[in-house]
């Protein structure tokens, strides 16, 4: 699995969204290395992580990093997940709690039906013949300039589009995380922002008011940012996404 390592500090796991690798953070990138040891990790079968044979299963991939951390000797590393990273980053999370400091999870769902119904309807379109009509696309040219096997793109694309197409829901595995725990959204993402607030009102968020020395925020010490002005797709290249992370790592 590849990695590579920017910057000082107390460390933070960066995990990137479907079809992208570590460098999809863009300018977000520079501005966390300034204050963390950022981990940028490319998940199976993406960017200069080859395959293995096996499913797209963000489970696994969760076990992949937790496997990470410790072949690292990380203590407690914050993990920062975006789109299918933030699925995996939720699920290190849920399943190995005392390996992790901070949680953020941006654009992530709690079931497949949360996606608006014409974004499913694309995802079902995903599949190795998909691959010709997306040779104009970034995520293309990106695999296309650093996997190790770039014939395999249209075997991740099979299984990309297998992976969106199966049934899930985190109901209780959100409910029940030990993490503090921030979950960002873009206010035009792929889902509505009222999903966002039901994912945090399982976090014991957004059910009262705060107060005035923040005694009724969640017991957790989650919390929640919906990003003005961005969508589902550009949410981490915005200079918002860094500082909303940030100010919950620092806090």
């Amino acid at each position: 699995m590849y990695f590579q390592t920017h910057g000082a500090g107390r460390p933070l796991i960066l995990l990137h969204g479907g079809l992208g690798s570590g460098e999809m953070f863009g300018p977000a990138l520079p501005a966390l290395a300034e204050h963390h040891q950022v981990i940028t990790v490319d998940l199976q079968g993406h960017g200069r992580t080859a395959d293995i044979d096996r499913p797209i299963d963000l489970w696994f991939m969760a076990d992949d990093i937790a496997a990470l951390i410790d072949h690292l000797g990380l203590d407690k590393p914050d993990v920062v997940g975006y789109s299918l990273g933030g699925g995996v980053a939720l699920r290190i999370a849920a399943r190995y709690p005392a390996k992790v400091g901070r949680l953020v999870a941006a654009s992530i769902f709690l079931r497949r039906d949360a996606v608006y119904p014409e974004i499913l309807a694309q995802q079902g379109q995903v599949n190795a013949a998909a691959a010709e009509f997306m040779k104009d696309t970034p995520m293309y040219e990106l695999y296309q300039r650093v996997a190790p096997r770039p014939e395999d793109f249209p075997r991740l694309l099979d299984k990309i589009g297998e992976a969106m197409a199966q049934d899930f829901d985190l109901t209780e595995e959100v409910r029940g995380l030990q993490v503090p725990t921030l979950i960002v959204a873009a206010d035009a993402d792929m889902a509505p922002p009222s999903h966002f607030v039901e994912v945090f009102n399982l976090l014991d968020g957004g059910l009262r008011d705060g107060g005035w020395m923040n005694e009724g925020r969640p017991k957790g010490g989650h919390a929640l940012a919906i990003l003005p002005g961005v969508t589902h797709y550009n949410i981490v290249s915005s200079p918002l996404f860094a500082t909303a992370t940030l100010a919950f790592l620092d806090q």
